[in-house]
Parts: C-alpha cells; sequence; structure tokens
C-alpha cells in the first residue's frame, strides 16, 4: 500500500497500553516466521515428526505463505503490532472498495487472550461502519478465533475444507454495546 495511506490504527485502548503498528521490513522475517510457527503448534504436536522436521515444513510453510500474500494482495498493509518496541504480532489488511478484507492477524501465545485481538477487530468494525463497507476473512475450522469471530457478529459465508469464510457488516450487526470493554475481553487466538 502507498506510504502514508494506511487503512487502519490502532484504537486508543491498544495504545493505552503500550501497543502500536507499524510496517513490516526485511528486519522482522525471523519474528515472523517465530510467529507463524506458534499460530501452528498445536495443529503439528500430535505429528510423529522430530524438532527438525517440524521446523523444516514450518519454515517452508512461511515462505509459501508469505510469498502468496505479497503475490496476491497488491493493496495490503502488511503490519507489525509492537508493543514498547517488541514485536507481538502481526495485522495484514487489504482494503478494497466496499470492503475490509482481514488478510491475517496473528499474536505471540503470551498475547493471546488478552483482548488484544477482540480490541483490534472491534476497532476494524468501526471503521466498516464509518465507511459504510463491510469485513470479510478466511479463519481456520480448527481456530479456537472463530468463537472471539462469532461473539463479535461475524458470519460464516461459505465452507472452503480448511477453512471457512466470514463476513461482518455494519447491516448484519446490531448497534455497539455501550460500554464495551475491550480491554477486559479475552481471545482464544487473536
Amino acid at each position: 500500500m502507498t506510504a502514508g495511506a494506511q487503512a487502519f490504527a490502532l484504537p486508543a485502548v491498544l495504545l493505552a497500553r503500550g501497543l502500536a503498528l507499524r510496517p513490516e521490513t526485511e528486519a522482522d522475517l525471523d519474528f515472523l516466521a517465530q510467529l507463524y510457527a506458534s499460530t501452528r503448534q498445536e495443529e503439528l504436536a500430535p505429528l510423529p515428526w522430530s524438532a527438525e522436521q517440524k521446523a523444516a515444513f514450518l519454515a517452508q510453510q512461511f515462505e509459501a505463505q508469505r510469498r502468496y500474500y505479497r503475490a496476491t494482495f497488491d493493496d495490503c498493509d502488511f503490519d507489525v503490532i509492537e508493543h514498547e518496541g517488541e514485536p507481538v504480532g502481526r495485522l495484514y489488511l487489504e482494503r478494497r472498495p466496499s470492503e475490509l478484507h482481514l488478510v491475517d492477524i496473528a499474536l505471540l501465545p503470551a498475547w493471546r487472550g488478552q483482548g488484544v485481538g477482540a480490541a483490534i477487530l472491534e476497532a476494524l468494525q468501526d471503521a466498516s461502519r464509518a465507511r459504510s463497507s463491510s469485513i470479510r476473512a478466511f479463519v481456520e475450522q480448527f481456530n479456537p478465533a472463530r468463537r472471539l469471530y462469532h461473539r463479535l457478529g461475524f458470519t460464516e459465508t461459505a465452507d472452503h475444507g480448511v477453512y471457512v469464510e466470514i463476513e461482518w457488516s455494519p447491516e448484519m450487526a446490531s448497534p455497539p454495546a455501550a460500554g464495551r470493554s475491550p480491554e477486559l475481553e479475552g481471545s482464544s487466538g487473536a
């Protein structure tokens, strides 16, 4: 995406907690690979592979995903979520004419379940309301964050086998809850 044309800014509640959003750089590759691996640990745990085999598989999958995202989503902000200057997650968001496409959101395990993902998703919903657009994403069937998406009013629009396509739009949603406290809400994967 063009410099200065960010599709999204973190909400004040997260900024107050020391979180920030910045464009990812090549210097982030090691962190991004570790973050990706952390999202697949539970899935790979039962496999009878050695640690080296799992690491090689995860490195290959990370590179394939990275190439795919970069080749497919040309109007996308590829951002790192930081806490006091240390990377803790990533947010990949593509702005389309009638929707925000949440390409990917991931947090390190220590940051999951602390309301960060919920606060980001609620801020995306607020941004979508302001633009009169929807939010679309794909989530893996086994991803615990599906519960968070459901709680926030996302609906499943298509089953693609491993992935479920989800959508949220202002027309589909009830008005935001008065006094909602995203900093107090927990999530299981985002």
